[in-house]
């Protein structure tokens, strides 16, 4: 039995699975939020004591780059390590993934009822594919062809150097590199990022902020839900609705910019939490705009597959990668 595991820095989400019932059929799942507990270990152990059944395996996919079966997640203060976790909790077999490895390792299995296209292109068969991924984090990954299938690699390109693609995300970069030092696409295209682009908005003197809303974001723990459910209402927030244009643009400008480093004619794919919620105003014309706008190579990026995941990828990933190795004896 195996214990299949999708870790972020904002909630850790555990299902339990067998070969027999397969990847998309768990026993028992349950989500817990990252913050509260000490460690990963503790986690598992208290899904373990709630579902009471035999574990031998464990996959789990981790906000953060996996080196020689260890990990430090860039959001939470945790260590892991494959052989330590494995003898802690009496496992037979632990296994780190990167949570954007797990994503890609878990694409080639989505179905139409797994996706949301943006743009229907034609995918070349075989031909490379990208993911990229804002949630907590802006995480990134790429499939390229072995023989018979495809094999997902992981990256850490969400922390390349964001690149302005206006005035306004120059006066961003500016304002951003004031704040950090440097400035990555994370610090922009993530459920951080959200909060950077307001401030900056706001500061800027971009579009009045209601002084209601202001309290309300002060208050909260996490204000990018606010601002995103502020920018979608009707009528909306002018600040936010400015806040997500600009976060839309560089987020399809830094898809783009993944689609030619991988050449990614098999397919794009947007992952992570913050797409599917705002897939009203993705498909209003924007992020492709953004996406194409590479000047001689418009016309190439016009033709790639552009689809966001609706489904929870990384957990599924983690499960078929693990019930492979389990079945494989790994």
């Amino acid at each position: 039995m195996l214990i299949a595991g999708d870790v972020g820095g904002t909630k850790t989400l555990l299902a339990l699975f067998t070969a027999e019932a397969g990847p998309r059929q768990p026993l028992a799942r349950a989500e817990f939020v990252s913050a509260d507990y000490p460690s990963l270990e503790a986690i598992l152990r208290n899904f373990m004591l709630q579902t009471r059944r035999p574990v031998s395996f464990a996959c789990l996919d981790v906000a953060g780059p996996v080196i020689g079966g260890r990990a430090h997640l860039t959001n939470l203060p945790w260590v892991l390590d494959e052989g330590a976790m494995q003898q802690t909790l009496g496992l037979q077999r632990v296994t780190l993934l990167n949570d954007l490895k797990a994503v890609a390792y878990a694409v080639p299995h989505l179905g139409p009822d797994d996706v949301h296209v943006l743009n229907q292109g034609e995918a070349e068969p075989h031909g490379p594919i990208g993911v990229i991924a804002p949630g907590t984090g802006l995480g990134e990954a790429f499939l390229t062809w072995h023989s018979d299938r495809y094999a997902a690699g992981s990256s850490e390109g969400g922390h390349a150097d964001f690149a302005p693609a206006d005035a306004l995300q120059a006066g961003l970069w500016h304002y951003l590199f004031q704040r950090y030092g440097h400035v990555a696409y994370e610090r922009v295209v993530s459920g951080s990022g959200l909060p950077n682009i307001y401030d900056f908005l706001r500061d800027s003197g971009h579009a009045p902020e209601a002084p209601a809303f202001a309290a309300a974001l002060a208050a909260a723990a996490d204000r990018t839900p606010l601002i995103v459910r502020a920018a979608q209402a009707q009528p909306p927030d002018a600040l936010c609705a400015a806040t997500l244009d600009v976060f839309i643009k560089a987020m399809g400008a830094e898809a783009g910019n993944l689609a030619l480093k991988v050449l990614a004619t098999g397919g794009l794919y947007l992952g992570g939490g913050i797409p599917p919620r705002i897939l009203p105003q993705l498909d209003d014309g924007r992020f492709m705009r953004a996406f194409v706008s590479k000047g001689r190579f418009a016309e190439l990026l016009g033709r790639i597959p552009v689809r966001v995941i609706t489904c929870q990828a990384a957990l599924l990933g983690a499960a078929l990668y693990g019930l492979e190795q389990a079945a494989a004896g790994r």
